[in-house]
C-alpha cells in the first residue's frame, strides 16, 4: 500500500523496509521490525522469523551509535551565518589512506570529549534492555554505573543493544544513502468484488534507494516498500543571521563558531568567551569553558537560565545579541543596549535544522512536482479542496505532513522516528517503531488520512512554528503511554495488533522525568560520581506524589522550560 486508505486491515503490502541510520532511533526501528511476528498465513515469513522479508539498515559510519560516536577531529566549520535547510552535508574525515579497511570514513558528530548524559540511565534506556557496567552488571545488580552515564558508556550500550536485538547482520556500515526517490507501482487486481475494484484504482508507493559503499565506491539502486528515516537531526547547524554577523566573520575569521565543532575547553583557555544559547549542551559547554577562560563566560540568552544552574556554572548571563559591530574591537551590541568588546570567541549553541539531503533534487522526494501534491488524495479516497501541502522541509525548523510527529500522512510507508525535541528519545522511538511495524504488517489499523490531517492542523494551531516538534513538560511521557494504551486497546478489542511490546512509564518514571534536571545539577556539584538519584537527595515517595506534597511538582500541561535535551539521542 502507498497512497491508499490506511484505515483498513490488509491495506499495506510491505515486504521490504529500508532504515536510514543506525543511531538510537534506527536501532529501535530495526529491532521492532525484525521482531514483528509473521502472519499465520505466511509460511515464508514465518520461516524467516519476521513478518518482513528484507530489512536493510544503511549506516554511513563504520559502527552503530549515531550522535554518540565521538571523534577527536571536529567537523568542518559552519558557514556564518547558516540558516539553510538545504546546505550540503559535512564531508567525511579519513584517519588513514582512503580505501584501507582501518580507515573507514568518519562523519564527526557534535559529541564532545567530557560529556555525561543529561538523562538518568533509568529513563534513557530502551524498555527491555537496561544499562550495565563494563562487567555486565546492571545498577540493580550492584554495577558500577553513574546515574548520568559518560558518553563511552552510552556508545557501549548501543553496541550491546544491537547484538541483543540480533540486528547487526542487517546493517550495511560505511554505506551512504545518496538518493531516495518515490515511485508508484500499479496494484495488481487480486480478484473480483469491491475490494479488488478499490485496489485496482490505487497505486502502491515504493522507494528507490541509491547508496554508495564508502570503502569501495560501488553504487547501487534498490527498491523498498517502506522507508524509515532515522538519520538524526544533529547534522546541519543553525547560526542565526544576526545583523552584521557576516561582515564580522569576514573581519575576524575563526572568532565565531558553532557548538558542533566543540571538543574540549582547552582551545578557549585564557580567552574572553561568549556562548550564545542556554540549551543543555550550551550550559554544559559554558561551564567547562568557564573553568579555563579569561573571566566568566558570557552566556547570551533569550529566556533566563534557572538561578541554580547559573550559580553552579558560574557564568554571567547577558541579553541577546542585537548586532555585531564593525571594526577591530571584536564587539557586539546586546538588546539591552550594552556593548561587549574584545571577544576572542563566540560559540553558537543554537541547535540544528531538519535536513534530508537524500530527498533533494528534481527526482528526489522533496523535488516531486506540485501535480502530485495537488492530485486527489488517494489515501482517503476523497477529493480534497485543501491547498496543496507544503514540502516536507521548508525552513528546516520542522518536518511537514506528519501524523504524531513521525508518520507521513500522504505516503504512510515513510516514517521519521525521533524528531521530537526535549524528550527522552530512546523509549519514544520505540513507541513510534511499535506503530509502524504493526501497521506495515497489517496488524494495526491506522486512522484515515482525514483524521491524521486534522491532528496535524490542531498541532499547528497550538504550537509555535519554530518549536513545532518541541514537546511540553512530560509530553514525552504522555506520548509514550498514550501509544502503549492505544496498542493495548486495539489488541484487546480486535484480537490482533500483535507485535513487540512498546514501553510504558510507571508513576516513578514520571517522577524521575520531573526531577532529573535538578538532579543533573547536583550530579555536577558532587563531582559526577553518584550512581543513584537517592545519592543526590532525590527519593521517590509514592504517597507524596499521590497527594501532591512532593518537593518537586510538575504541572501536567506546563510549558517545557528545561534546557533542551539536545545531545540525547
Amino acid at each position: 500500500m502507498g497512497s491508499v486508505d490506511a484505515g483498513t486491515h490488509g491495506a499495506f503490502d510491505v515486504k521490504s523496509v529500508a532504515v536510514i541510520g543506525a543511531g538510537p532511533c534506527g536501532l529501535a526501528a530495526a529491532k521492532y521490525l525484525k521482531w514483528q511476528p509473521p502472519s499465520s498465513s505466511s509460511s515464508s515469513r514465518a520461516a524467516s522469523g519476521s513478518y518482513f522479508d528484507k530489512i536493510t539498515v544503511f549506516e554511513q559510519q563504520p559502527r552503530v551509535g549515531g550522535v554518540w560516536l565521538y571523534s577527536a577531529t571536529p567537523p568542518s566549520p559552519s558557514p556564518i551565518p547558516q540558516t539553510s535547510a538545504h546546505a550540503p552535508p559535512d564531508p567525511p574525515v579519513y584517519n588513514g589512506e582512503k580505501g584501507d579497511a582501518a580507515s573507514a570514513p568518519i562523519f564527526p558528530s557534535p559529541m564532545y570529549d567530557r560529556l555525561n548524559t543529561n538523562i538518568p540511565h533509568t529513563l534513557m534506556q530502551y524498555s527491555d534492555f537496561p544499562f550495565t557496567d563494563e562487567q555486565g552488571q546492571t545498577a540493580e545488580q550492584g554495577g558500577d554505573l553513574r546515574i548520568f552515564p559518560e558518553r563511552q558508556v552510552v556508545l557501549r550500550y548501543l553496541d550491546e543493544y544491537t547484538d541483543q536485538a540480533q540486528i547487526r547482520p542487517l546493517i550495511r556500515f560505511s554505506t551512504s544513502v545518496l538518493k531516495v526517490r518515490l515511485r508508484k507501482t500499479a496494484v495488481q487486481d487480486s480478484g473480483a468484488g469491491e475490494a479488488a475494484a478499490v485496489a485496482a484504482r490505487q497505486q502502491k508507493d515504493q522507494w528507490d534507494i541509491t547508496s554508495r559503499n564508502l570503502l569501495t565506491g560501488h553504487e547501487q539502486t534498490e527498491t523498498y516498500d517502506a522507508v524509515v528515516v532515522a538519520g538524526g537531526h544533529y547534522n546541519t547547524t543553525y547560526v542565526p543571521d544576526v545583523e552584521g554577523i557576516a561582515a564580522f566573520d569576514q573581519e575576524h575569521r575563526g572568532v565565531i563558531s558553532h557548538a558542533k565543532t566543540f571538543r574540549s575547553p582547552g582551545a578557549f583557555a585564557d580567552k574572553k568567551v561568549m556562548v550564545v544559547g542556554n540549551s543543555a549542551s550550551g550550559l554544559d559547554i559554558a561551564a567547562q569553558i568557564n573553568a579555563v577562560s579569561r573571566g566568566p563566560v558570557l552566556v547570551s540568552v533569550q529566556t533566563p537560565t534557572s538561578d541554580e544552574a547559573r550559580r553552579h556554572a558560574g557564568f554571567d548571563e547577558v541579553a541577546e545579541i542585537a548586532r555585531f559591530l564593525p571594526g577591530p574591537r571584536r564587539a557586539v551590541l546586546l538588546k539591552d543596549g550594552r556593548e561587549v568588546e574584545d571577544l576572542d570567541a563566540i560559540l553558537f549553541c543554537t541547535g540544528y535544522l531538519f535536513t534530508f539531503p537524500f530527498f533533494e533534487g528534481k527526482d528526489g522526494f522533496l523535488g516531486a512536482s506540485t501535480a502530485e501534491a495537488t492530485e486527489s488524495d488517494n489515501h482517503s479516497n476523497n477529493k480534497s479542496s485543501d491547498p496543496p501541502p507544503p514540502p516536507l522541509i521548508t525552513d528546516g525548523r520542522r518536518v511537514h505532513g506528519l501524523w504524531k510527529h513521525f508518520l507521513h500522512i500522504r505516503h504512510p510507508t515513510l516514517a521519521f522516528p525521533g524528531l521530537p525535541i526535549k524528550v527522552i528519545p530512546f523509549p519514544l522511538s520505540e513507541s513510534q517503531a511499535a506503530v509502524f511495524a504493526r501497521a506495515w504488517a497489517n496488524a494495526l489499523a491506522l486512522p484515515p488520512a482525514s483524521e491524521m490531517r486534522d491532528w496535524e492542523r490542531r498541532e499547528e494551531a497550538e504550537r509555535s512554528p519554530h518549536k513545532y516538534h518541541v514537546f511540553p513538560a512530560l509530553g514525552d511521557a504522555r506520548y509514550i503511554n498514550g501509544i502503549h494504551d492505544w496498542l493495548r486497546q486495539e489488541q484487546q478489542q480486535g484480537g490482533g495488533c500483535q507485535g513487540k511490546e512498546p514501553p510504558y512509564w510507571s508513576p516513578e518514571m514520571f517522577w524521575q522525568r520531573g526531577v532529573y534536571a535538578q538532579a543533573r545539577i547536583k550530579f555536577e556539584q558532587d563531582g559526577r560520581k553518584a550512581t543513584t538519584l537517592a545519592e543526590l537527595g532525590f527519593v521517590y515517595e509514592p504517597e507524596k506524589e499521590e497527594d501532591g506534597s512532593s518537593q518537586v511538582a510538575v504541572q501536567p500541561e506546563a510549558v517545557n522550560t528545561e534546557p533542551g535535551l539536545d545531545i540525547a539521542g
